[in-house]
């Protein structure tokens, strides 16, 4: 007989199906992710930290084959009818309920401007059953609600479920967004050492969460052991991801080590290693299905420089006229990530469409330019990505960036050497990260773009 194993919850997986989707939480592991991906119309919500995925039939079926014995669904709308911890519900008043899912629970007097608010977020849910709305639980989503009632005059409580009451809570976001901000210090001092709009608002919102922490404490008096708490905090009770972390550790040393002039300090505390995952790729007979389904120049154009060039989707929108060299058949990229200038390929098969591009769409400013003027969106060309992939048949999870993945990959298999592809992409040496990598055009000439292997036109 053989001895009886005991369950392994290493692997369990939470299901909640929602009217329109499926999201799915569960321990990283790269087979699960992998058979993830293959699934039909699904993508990460890095807000929610869950797999987002169409409910569909097929869906559902290959959930529960996949994930056989190591999964447990709850359906949104009929999850929990008990009684939760609640407050009266008067007019002009939101009730904001946490519980154990990662969402809040919506309960107010019927206001039509909150609700289109309320549609104007990512993943809302409406459940007719309870009379209720809920959203993803996020401190951007909070702050955003509590906004919304100081601008209409509105009162509004924060309310933890029954179900989570036993859990220690040191603070949250809701006290966060009503109680201290930013010094105004802080945001200069970002603002004076040229740091990107993006940092400073993570900085700001982590720096913001951590004065709020606190609870009324001084930043005068605080200790290495305050920063310990805080940052056991992230880990035990926001269960935030190591890269969040990382960010909240660095916005801390950042107050006290150059707003205030303090040594660098080491808070005793393992930083965590961000996750390492197998980038998605397209193989080459991918990229020419991609390409081959769009018909409309100006997409076809975009997705090609993407791909050609292996660009950052910023990259590729704030391309200018000027920024096409065809005599030295190079791309300049201004100000990139890092504000860092560089130059990549400019394939020839690319420069060829370009040029009837331009005699067709007369671009004023911007190589690419929306209907109305402008930079092309970023959410339209994501968009025509994604229905060229899925004429293609591809069921990947694929995303512009997925692009420059596939360039750096296929030039690596047609043995380019990994200097080049480094200089192209614009990363910086990981052992010098505070100089700037600047390309020369040494060597460039002897580069061909992956896209000139294509027969594609």
């Amino acid at each position: 007989m053989q001895p009886s194993e005991e369950k392994d919850t290493s692997h369990d997986v939470k299901a909640t199906s929602t009217q329109k989707h499926i999201l799915l939480r569960l321990p990283r592991n790269v087979t699960d992710i992998l058979f993830i991906r293959n699934l039909g119309n699904v993508y990460w919500d890095k807000t929610a930290f869950c797999w987002v995925i169409a409910k569909l039939p097929v869906n559902i079926d290959k959930i529960n084959r996949h994930f056989a014995g190591r999964i447990s669904w709850v359906e949104a709308p009929t999850m929990d009818r008990q009684k939760t911890v609640s407050v009266p519900v008067e007019p002009g008043t939101l009730q904001i309920i946490k519980y154990q899912n990662g969402r809040i629970r919506l309960i107010f007097p019927y206001y039509p401007a909150l609700v289109a608010f309320i549609k104007q977020q990512p993943f809302y849910c409406w459940e007719p059953d309870n009379h209720w709305w809920t959203l993803p639980h996020t401190e951007k989503i909070l702050a955003k609600l509590i906004r919304f009632c100081k601008d209409t005059g509105w009162k509004y409580y924060y309310v933890e479920d029954i179900r989570t009451l036993k859990r220690k809570v040191h603070g949250g976001p809701v006290s966060m967004a009503a109680g201290s901000q930013c010094p105004d210090a802080y945001l200069e001092k970002l603002s004076i050492l040229r740091y990107s709009k993006n940092t400073i608002r993570i900085y700001r919102d982590c720096f913001t969460e951590f004065i709020n922490f606190l609870s009324g404490k001084k930043l005068e008096e605080v200790k290495h052991s305050d920063i310990l708490s805080y940052l056991r905090y992230l880990v035990e009770d926001r269960c935030v991801s190591t890269s969040y972390q990382n960010q909240a550790i660095n916005a801390v040393k950042f107050y006290f080590e150059k707003v205030q002039g303090g040594k660098r300090e080491t808070y005793f505390i393992e930083r965590p290693r961000s996750e390492k995952f197998l980038p998605e790729v397209l193989s080459e007979e991918e990229v020419i299905s991609v390409i081959g389904t769009i018909s409309n120049l100006k997409h076809k154009c975009m997705i090609m420089a993407s791909y050609s060039a292996g660009l950052r989707v910023g990259e590729l929108l704030n391309l200018r006229i000027k920024d096409i060299d065809s005599k030295r058949m190079l791309i300049r990229i201004s100000q990139g990530k890092g504000k860092r200038d560089r130059v990549t390929l400019l394939s020839r098969k690319l420069l060829e469409l370009l040029r009837n591009y331009y005699k067709q769409y007369h671009p004023r400013e911007w190589l690419f330019e929306g209907i109305a003027g402008g930079r092309y969106s970023e959410r339209s060309i994501q968009n025509v990505l994604k229905k060229a992939c899925r004429k293609a048949g591809i069921r990947k999870h694929v995303t512009m960036h997925t692009l420059r993945h596939s360039f750096a990959t296929h030039l690596l298999e047609n043995n380019t050497d990994i200097r080049y592809i480094q200089e192209l992409l614009g990363h910086a040496n990981p052992k010098t990260t505070q100089i700037y990598t600047h390309i020369t055009t040494r060597g460039l000439d002897q580069i061909k773009s992956p896209l000139d292997n294509l027969d594609v036109k």
